[in-house]
């Protein structure tokens, strides 16, 4: 599987292009829906689905945009669809400006379980405390997990949402430390990281 970073909008939210020979998935849609699908013509690629970690506008900006010119799902866990439905009032307040962002139309609901989405096999992790439905996806054969904004290269997701709970994001981010040391960890912010470098990371956090 081939993975292309993209960090997209103003607050940079790395948007993942995973590819499987023409085969596509797009894991947080952030921003720039005309540079996406120009990326997929470019490249003959087939796009297949989007995944969301969680609901954050910054992280699915361009789905609905793209849905409008590749009838594709956007997954995403159903506690988070109060975030879509609010997508570009919440983007207008972040942004200063108004977007016009489209709702994304046609969601499937995520369970916490193993699925294969045309050539990937994925096992998707609910990580909540960062938003209600966060969640990360775990390429086991890949050895790498996508973790969107649970856990940072040097920190973790923000927890002071009215509708996020940090014993939540601390219980969801065992479950990532729970994977092999050498897991690598793609972030939905800044650089990259491995299992084993965010327990020490964690380890700082929690008792410096």
């Amino acid at each position: 599987m081939q993975v292309t970073k993209i960090p997209l909008g103003q607050l940079q939210a790395n948007c993942f292009l995973l590819i499987e020979d023409s085969e596509c998935l797009i894991i947080d849609p952030a921003d720039e829906a005309a540079f996406l699908l120009e990326e997929i013509q470019r490249r003959k690629l087939k796009l297949i689905g989007l995944l969301a970690t969680h609901g954050h506008f910054d992280h699915v900006l361009a789905a609905g945009e793209i849905q409008r010119s590749i009838p594709v799902p956007l997954y995403l866990f159903n506690e988070d669809k109060f975030l879509i439905n609010r997508l570009n009032e919440t983007a207008k307040h972040f942004l200063g400006y108004d977007p016009y962002a489209l709702e994304p139309k046609k969601c499937i609901y995520l369970q916490e379980k193993k699925m294969r989405i045309g050539e990937f096999d994925v096992k998707v992790i609910k990580t909540p405390g960062h938003t209600p439905g966060g969640c990360c996806f775990y390429f086991e054969k890949e050895n790498m997990i996508f973790t969107g904004d649970t856990l940072f290269k040097d920190g973790i997701g923000r927890y002071d949402f009215s509708y996020s709970d940090k014993d939540n994001l601390l219980q969801s981010i065992q479950k990532v430390l729970s994977l092999p040391p050498e897991t690598k960890i793609l972030c939905g912010h800044g650089q990259d990281s491995s299992v084993s470098a965010a327990i020490i990371s964690m380890k700082r956090e929690l008792y410096s």
